[in-house]
């Protein structure tokens, strides 16, 4: 097929020859005309299928391919590499006619996926289709199907409900499911299978509708809104009064972007905030009566209204000097005072703005590096949380934390401890457990991957940055008997 010339330049231009102007391409001169004589098309079609033949000349046009004939020492006739030339993806301009095909067509094909979704009277419909047609067990009364059942059951749903509610019914989807001795699967967990994937698919649609660019990420002011379009139908969260929305808003966005984001790029991966705990903890503000849940569950809740409203209160009992930001000072009063001052000061060294105050000791934490701060206390124990404390603790920026510097950073600990009237101890033997806790790759150094791995990172944590998580641990049994007594009682 290829000549042994080393010659590329009359094969490239041979290949060029070969591909016409996209304007003298047969389908591109009938459909014009056909588009032109307008029959059978109404206004709207009509401009549609002009955007889309105008679109597919431009790409047309912007695509090529070079032929390349790399020569190896090995080989004497060389081998031919066809590569596509890359186009740059670049930001469409405002009312162009590229612009305005992806707006429709990202419009027709979300309102397509909306249309393909179970509503809540489908769902309705398929829960009373599946009691209707189950059998219950005799030795757990749980409502059962086996595989038969499950088929009758989709040709019903089918006929009552329509095509929309069949990928559900796949054989697939029931081998997903733990079934008896008899091969029978219970239908709640399959019913709460379907409700969570048609909710996670609307999310998506949702999220998609408010993505601006179509890349597929969220930035913090497309999140806020996202969530503000939620509000209505979170039962916990209607009655919210009006000028605090914005900053609740606000603050729910910001934990968002401290999971999703975690190298502050500014935007939150769509997949990933479906797939994370919390688009969970989030949808849990559903639940209709607040009776049943207790105060402490709700301020557990990062985003209930009792929760959104504590970090506001806590924010401005701090800020003495009334002025929207944090000093080192301020902070230092956050949770009575426990956490020690070699922490504070490294976490205005690596997470406060260097530029949005000043330089050296005049910078203050803003709202924003707050949120950062109490979800890292407050979420210890995941590669998030932990990640921000790993910053502050590794006081060289080294990657790792040394016997040093764990001794530096536990003698602050130590002397709120003896100021609160405890018994004395030795940094040492501190220091030892800690290595014994983690049980690092390299004897001789902590590093962040050590700490995700012995699952004990936001203990060892708490122990080095507060004087009151320092007590957590050294009183730990005592605390875990104190928590299973009221269970043996009840």
């Amino acid at each position: 097929m290829y000549s042994g010339s080393s010659d590329g330049e009359s094969h490239e231009a041979a290949t060029q020859r070969k591909i016409p102007p996209v304007s003298s391409m047969l389908w591109v001169r009938n459909l014009r005309r056909y588009i032109g004589s307008g029959a059978g098309l109404g206004s709207e079609a009509l401009m549609d299928v002009w955007l889309f033949v105008e679109l597919r000349i431009w790409s047309l046009k912007q695509r090529g391919s070079c032929l390349i004939y790399l020569k190896k020492s090995n080989r004497k006739a060389p081998k031919l590499v066809q590569y596509q030339v890359s186009i740059r993806r670049h930001k469409p301009e405002e009312g162009s006619i590229s612009h305005r095909v992806q707006k429709l067509a990202k419009y027709r094909f979300l309102k397509k996926q909306s249309d393909l979704l179970l509503n809540a009277d489908d769902l309705d419909a398929m829960w009373v289709c599946l009691r209707e047609n189950c059998v219950i067990d005799d030795a757990t009364g749980a409502e059962k199907m086996n595989y038969e059942d499950f088929c009758h059951i989709a040709s019903v749903c089918t006929e009552q409900i329509g095509p929309k509610c069949r990928r559900f019914f796949s054989p697939s989807n029931f081998m997903k499911f733990e079934k008896d001795e008899s091969g029978r699967i219970a239908i709640l967990p399959f019913y709460l299978y379907v409700m969570r994937t048609v909710s996670l698919t609307q999310a998506r649609i949702d999220m998609s509708e408010l993505d601006e660019d179509s890349d597929g990420f969220l930035q913090p002011h497309e999140m806020e809104a996202y969530i503000r379009g939620l509000i209505p139908n979170l039962a916990q969260l209607r009655d919210m009064p009006a000028a605090f929305v914005q900053m609740y808003c606000r603050i729910a966005a910001h934990k968002f972007s401290f999971f999703c984001d975690p190298h502050r790029r500014g935007k939150a991966c769509i997949k990933k905030v479906l797939l994370s705990n919390c688009l969970q903890e989030l949808m849990e503000l559903h639940q209709e009566s607040e009776e049943e849940i207790t105060d402490t569950e709700q301020a557990e809740n990062w985003f209930s209204l009792t929760s959104a409203q504590r970090i506001c209160d806590m924010f401005l009992a701090l800020d003495k000097d009334m002025n929207g930001t944090l000093s080192k000072q301020e902070l230092k009063e956050y949770a009575d005072g426990t956490l020690t001052e070699i922490f504070i000061e490294r976490v205005f060294d690596e997470h406060v703005r260097r530029c949005k105050i000043g330089a050296g000791s005049n910078r203050e934490m803003d709202f924003d590096s707050f949120l950062d701060f109490v979800l890292a206390l407050e979420n210890k124990d995941t590669p998030e949380g932990l990640t921000y404390l790993f910053r502050c603790l590794d006081l060289s920026g080294r990657g790792f934390l040394t016997t040093a510097d764990i001794h530096s950073l536990f003698r602050d600990v130590h002397q709120k401890w003896i100021e609160g009237g405890n018994y004395e101890l030795c940094i040492e033997d501190v220091r030892d457990e800690i290595w014994d806790m983690v049980k690092p790759a390299d004897p001789l150094r902590i590093t962040l991957a050590d700490l995700l791995a012995c699952k004990q990172g936001g203990t060892v944590a708490s122990m080095l940055i507060d004087v009151r998580g320092f007590w957590a641990h050294d009183n730990r049994e005592n605390l875990l008997q104190e928590e299973e007594e009221p269970e043996e009682e009840s």
